[in-house]
């Protein structure tokens, strides 16, 4: 997946990897060419620049500038620097052995929302816990369909009602009572409604049922081969429903990797 960016990123960082005294000047050239990599990797300008910044006010200290291999000192900076950017490194779901964890999957339309639930139902079963499976997508044609073959596929339990009959809201809720009168089931995983874009109805819907069932966590599915519109998506996202982590698909589908330092 980060195929283009190292590439990018090696030959940016080739000039400055040979030795010998480093100055204020050529750390800048250097510089450039790193935002250029990340650029054209299709990481976000914003966070391109904000990450020059940083790593700008690190490599132009005394410390660099006079060590014995300043070359060295710099490469590390930047290579930390995108370590930051990636945020931390705790990708557990943390989840409780009482009570149900709730778990809200949200996204836009076609990113893989659907399928990703099935695979966080795999992940939680195989961890020892009891997943159940709600069908909130009561706008996308087969949606609950397509949810109740991954159910019966996994051997999970899939909460699903007649949605010319229900809304979003009156599934995830009623599927939290049927998942504690069954006792057993320990993670709610709730594959709600994207559209192909965002919209003030998807976010005014999504809202609903976060202040409604206060979900444990919040995860975006994101398509890796967006790009910039990952990271406009990701925000508007955050922006609502303060989201607790994400899920990229399809990293296979793109060799750039920007999408993925960008969200």
């Amino acid at each position: 997946m980060f195929e283009g960016i190292t590439t990018g990123l090696r030959s940016a960082l080739s000039s400055l990897s040979r030795g010998g005294k480093l100055t204020e000047a050529n750390v800048r050239d250097g510089l450039a060419l790193v935002k250029k990599a990340l650029l054209e990797a299709d990481v976000n300008y914003d966070v391109a620049t904000t990450f020059i910044k940083r790593v700008t006010a690190e490599a132009l200290g005394e410390k660099v500038l006079k060590s014995l291999r300043p070359d060295q000192q710099f490469i590390g900076i930047v290579h930390q620097e995108l370590i930051n950017l990636m945020g931390p490194t705790d990708h557990s779901l943390h989840l409780r052995r009482d009570g149900v964890n709730k778990i809200m999957m949200c996204g836009l339309q076609g990113s893989g929302k659907t399928t990703t639930c099935g695979k966080l139902a795999r992940m939680v079963k195989e961890a020892g816990f009891t997943p159940m499976l709600v069908a909130a997508d009561l706008q996308r044609p087969a949606a609950i369909e397509q949810l109740k073959i991954i159910g019966q596929q996994l051997g999970v339990a899939v909460y699903s009602e007649d949605p010319a009959k229900s809304t979003p809201l009156l599934v995830c809720q009623n599927a939290l009572k049927a998942a504690q009168k069954a006792g057993d089931i320990r993670v709610l995983i709730l594959d709600t409604a994207g559209r192909l874009h965002v919209d003030a109805e998807l976010m005014k819907e999504l809202e609903l049922i976060d202040r409604r069932l206060q979900p444990d966590q919040i995860l975006l599915v994101c398509d890796a081969m967006t790009g910039q519109d990952a990271v406009n998506s990701a925000k508007a996202f955050n922006d609502a429903l303060e989201l607790d982590g994400v899920v990229l698909t399809k990293l296979d589908g793109d060799s750039r990797g920007g999408a993925a330092l960008s969200v």
